[in-house]
């Protein structure tokens, strides 16, 4: 996905700003001239210090949001439960439960624009070789039926601007800009996503209005080796 302009400074909100996803997001709303306040569960020990970057503590499954999201332009939900095997076994309600918390607030304070994060395997899980499709889709059903649940939910709320993004499998590596972008499924020859090139696609679709009550899927060709068991096993299993 790639631009020409330069894009207009917004007020950017991403929970989840301290996770893979969302500190990549982050990265890239300050680059483009943003400002953002990143919302986690806990302040960081050492922040870091940028004139339009501020921090603040949030649980979204208790928590009040509307002070968080107040004012903001657009709303980014990069919220994640990890690969904790536990976890995966009962993920606790983030995408459901804490997306209708952010929903609520927005609501609340007349703020429109929402990014959240879902997956490509909502729809479609036959994707990618077997030794990562049976240790894979078996660790993260739970989490899948979960986003396949917010997703349902965000149908019903008409009067926010709402896209759910869904990327493949997730990696770690620099920004790419030549992402593929498709609706709803990514393709069949792709399996990857970058985090970073998540990152860069959520941060300009809050800058604009495409994909709205749509769900975008994005993946990138990458190496075999990335897909490989070895790599399966690193990042699934720990």
């Amino acid at each position: 996905m790639t631009d020409t302009q330069e894009p207009t400074p917004l007020e950017l909100v991403i929970f989840g700003g301290a996770g893979g996803t969302g500190a990549a997001a982050v990265q890239t709303a300050l680059a483009r001239g943003h400002t953002v306040l990143s919302v986690d569960l806990a302040l960081p020990d050492d922040p870091q210090d940028h004139p339009r970057l501020s921090h603040r503590a949030a649980n979204v499954l208790n928590d009040d949001l509307a002070g968080a999201v107040r004012g903001a332009d657009a709303v980014l939900s990069c919220l994640g439960v990890g690969n904790d095997p536990k976890t995966l076994v009962s993920p606790p309600p983030l995408y459901t439960d804490g997306t209708m918390a952010i929903c609520d607030a927005m609501e609340k304070e007349g703020v429109k624009r929402l990014l959240v994060l879902s997956a490509s395997f909502v729809e479609e899980r036959n994707r990618g070789p077997i030794w990562f499709k049976l240790p894979a889709m078996a660790a993260l059903h739970n989490v899948f039926d979960q986003m396949a649940e917010m997703e349902a939910l965000l149908q019903k709320r008409a009067r926010l601007s709402w896209t759910a993004v869904r990327p493949g499998w997730l990696m770690a590596g620099a920004a790419t800009d030549d992402y593929t972008v498709q609706a709803n499924v990514i393709p069949e020859d792709m399996i990857r996503t970058r985090r970073a090139d998540l990152a860069d696609f959520m941060v300009k679709l809050a800058e604009g209005h495409e994909w709205v009550r749509r769900t975008p899927a994005l993946a990138r060709k990458e190496d075999p080796s990335a897909s490989s068991p070895q790599a399966v096993a690193k990042e699934m299993l720990g």
